[in-house]
C-alpha cells in the first residue's frame, strides 16, 4: 500500500515515493517543480501554449525515469530544467520565425495602466535583446538571472562547467547591456 510523502519532503524523496505507487507526491512534486519549468519554457520560446507542452513533456519524462532514478545521482529539479531546456532548444531550432513572435506579452501585475505599458516596453525590449544572444549564452542568462539557478545548477542543467556557465552568463550580460544600452534610461534598467 502506497504511503503519502510529506509536502516538506525533498524532490527526490518525492519521486521515489512516486516510483513505490505514492499518487500524493506526484502531485507535490509538480505543484513544486512544474511552475518554474513553465516560466523557463515561456522565456526561451516566447510562446505560453508551447511551454505548457514543453512542461508537459519534461515532467512525463521525469516520471517514466522515476523507476530508474539513482538516489545521489542527480536532483530532480535539475534534471527537468536540464530536459525543458533541451526540449526547448529543439524547438527553436525547427522554427524559422523569431523565438518570440511579435504581441507575445506576459501579463502585468503593474497597478496602473501607466505602469503596465512601462512594464511591457521593458519587456519586450528585454525579450527582443534576449533573442538576439546567442542560444546558448540566452539559455544560460535566463536560467541564472531569470529562474535564479545557482550557476552549479546551470552548469548541471546545459551539461557544461561552472566556469563555461560563468562565460556564458557574463558574455550574455555584456550582450544585453550593448543590446539595452540606447534605451536603458528610458526603460528604467539603471546602470546594473
Amino acid at each position: 500500500m502506497p504511503f503519502e510523502a510529506a509536502p516538506e519532503a525533498s524532490d527526490e524523496d518525492l519521486l521515489m515515493h512516486y516510483a513505490a505507487g505514492d499518487a500524493h507526491a506526484a502531485r507535490v512534486l509538480t505543484a513544486r517543480l512544474a511552475p518554474g519549468v513553465y516560466r523557463c519554457a515561456v522565456r526561451m520560446l516566447g510562446d505560453a501554449a508551447e511551454a505548457e507542452d514543453v512542461t508537459q513533456d519534461a515532467m512525463l519524462r521525469l516520471w517514466r525515469q522515476a523507476p530508474n532514478w539513482e538516489h545521489g545521482r542527480a536532483q530532480p529539479s535539475t534534471w527537468l530544467y536540464r530536459v525543458a531546456s533541451n526540449l526547448c532548444l529543439d524547438r527553436l531550432r525547427r522554427k524559422t520565425t523569431q523565438p518570440w513572435p511579435e504581441g507575445f506579452d506576459p501579463a502585468s501585475q503593474a497597478p496602473s495602466t501607466q505602469d503596465r505599458m512601462e512594464q511591457a516596453e521593458r519587456v519586450t525590449a528585454l525579450k527582443q535583446a534576449l533573442g538576439a544572444l546567442p542560444e546558448r549564452q540566452r539559455q544560460a542568462v535566463i536560467l541564472r538571472h531569470i529562474e535564479g539557478l545557482t550557476n552549479p545548477e546551470v552548469a548541471a542543467v546545459m551539461e557544461l562547467s561552472v566556469e563555461a556557465v560563468e562565460s556564458l552568463t557574463t558574455r550574455g550580460r555584456r550582450g544585453l547591456k550593448g543590446l539595452l544600452a540606447g534605451a536603458r534610461d528610458k526603460l528604467g534598467f539603471g546602470d546594473g
